[in-house]
């Protein structure tokens, strides 16, 4: 796979992952509210999508050693990567209760993460067992504190 694609899927799939997932986790502590959870996925996957399509594109051009083609490579595997997986938490919402369907958003989360750090790791010929722990540690962390500040947020206005 080219580099550019490759950062820019990486960046997009790592991103909408633990953005989507600390939203998630958040939204339903804060409002156990299945229509402002749904409405979150969307909303990232649109906006967030963008923004770091676009944060992509900017900081592939500073660099200053990118074709155009790169740059834009680069920034759309980031659009799509993130679109598409903030979109696939929207099958466990449609499916299952919401309490049910964030705790299979998270395991369906942290599973991707896995995948992709052992691939990455296999191929830079590193410990894998070593990436995927520090990726997940990173993942888990991300989601206690959105569950910790939905808490908060709900214990405040409940």
């Amino acid at each position: 796979m080219k580099l550019s694609l490759k950062k820019g899927f990486s960046f997009g799939l790592t991103s909408g992952i633990i953005t989507t997932l600390g939203m998630i986790v958040g939204l339903n502590e804060g409002t156990h509210l299945k229509s402002v959870v749904m409405s979150g996925i969307l909303i990232i996957a649109v906006a967030d999508s963008l923004s770091d399509a676009f944060g992509m594109h900017i900081s592939e051009e500073s660099e200053n050693q990118h074709s155009h083609r790169e740059i834009w490579e680069s920034t759309i595997a980031t659009f799509l990567a993130k679109l598409f997986f903030a979109l696939t938490f929207i099958i466990p919402i449609l499916i299952f209760k919401l309490d049910i369907a964030v705790i299979v958003g998270v395991i369906w989360g942290l599973i991707v993460i896995c995948l992709l750090s052992y691939l990455m790791a296999y191929e830079q010929k590193e410990n894998t067992f070593k990436i995927m722990i520090e990726h997940l540690i990173i993942a888990v962390n991300v989601v206690i504190f959105t569950h910790l500040i939905g808490d908060f947020i709900s214990s405040i206005f409940n």
